[in-house]
């Protein structure tokens, strides 16, 4: 679910405009039942490939869609999946949220702000201004620099976060959101270079994500100029999502793993893992993009949907 207010206008007129014209209303409708790619689209609304491509970037700037290059028989193929379900507009900032609507505590967790890790080479950090720790030396993971990391690489293993949860005892969690920039970690690149990576909540793998490789191919739209061309240049950014009835990655079903399985009732912290499990078939390691790499613009990005008790008055819905 997509929450909008006064509180974040240039937020609310970017989804807005992205949902101002028809057409592209109509790829939305077109994503809720399955992922297609531009070319698919474009036959279904009978639109010009040009066209089609064009609404496809408004609504990705706007995050209401993610985008995945996936190998087609010729070159590359750009694959669209739809984030979210539901878009709710607050218009009113005197008027609290009644009890019974769905709130959303969010925490931008930087990648560098691990408190575990076990990783092999190849590994390393950087920060915009250059690498922060000695390339291929796992035990300089845990040097107090890593902290200022704005992209982390390894090939085996893992990183480990503590994140807050910082929501009132009585609230009734619907949703679980984690949001990251990642890709296959390949001896300097190779954008046909497969990684099976997992993720663990509070020791729960939730899911696992076949990554088609470690992208290089043109460079990464926020990256330093010291960073090197023949480097990783940028990942996709994938969304897990877990509620009452499954898991999904970019919406679509990846395991049956539900929250009560993941203990987060009164509790004030969750641990979140990212790693490669040593049984993995494709162990192609991990490159993790914060806000000063890559293409996009955030860090590990957690979204709590939660709710209160039941209580007269409704928020005006889209």
């Amino acid at each position: 679910m997509l929450e909008l207010s006064f509180d974040d206008p240039d937020k609310l007129v970017m989804v807005t405009h992205a949902l101002s014209t028809r057409s592209r209303v109509d790829i939305l409708r077109l994503l809720i039942s399955k992922n297609l790619n531009i070319v698919e689209i474009a036959e279904a609304l009978k639109l010009p490939v040009s066209t089609v491509a064009s609404n496809i970037k408004v609504l990705e700037a706007a995050r209401l869609i993610n985008t995945e290059l996936l190998p087609a028989s010729r070159g590359a193929m750009k694959v669209c999946s739809r984030n979210y379900d539901d878009i709710h507009i607050a218009l009113n900032l005197e008027k609290a949220l009644p009890k019974g609507d769905i709130q959303a505590y969010e925490v931008d967790m930087p990648i560098g702000h691990y408190s575990d890790c076990e990783v092999s080479p190849t590994c390393g950090m950087a920060n915009a201004d250059g690498m922060i720790i000695r390339e291929d030396e796992p035990a300089s993971f845990y040097h107090p620099k890593h902290v200022g990391a704005q992209i982390i690489w390894f090939r085996k293993g893992y990183v480990e976060y503590l994140m807050p949860l910082e929501i009132p005892a009585e609230a009734r969690i619907e949703s679980l959101e984690l949001s990251m920039e990642i890709c296959s970690e390949a001896p300097n690149y190779d954008n046909n270079w497969p990684s099976d990576i997992s993720l663990w909540i509070n020791d729960v793998e939730i899911g696992m994500w076949t990554c088609p490789g470690d992208f290089g191919d043109r460079r990464g739209k926020l990256n330093p100029a010291w960073w090197h061309e023949w480097s990783t240049q940028y990942g996709l950014l994938k969304t897990w999502r877990v509620d009452k009835d499954k898991t999904m990655l970019d919406m679509e079903k990846v395991s049956p793993v539900t929250l009560d399985q993941l203990n987060l009732q009164n509790s004030h912290k969750l641990r979140l893992r990212i790693g490669i499990k040593p049984d993995a078939v494709y162990q192609g390691g991990i490159n993790l993009f914060g806000r000063q790499f890559g293409d996009y613009d955030q860090n590990i990005k957690m979204t709590v949907n939660y709710a209160m008790d039941q209580d007269d008055g409704e928020m005006e819905r889209l």
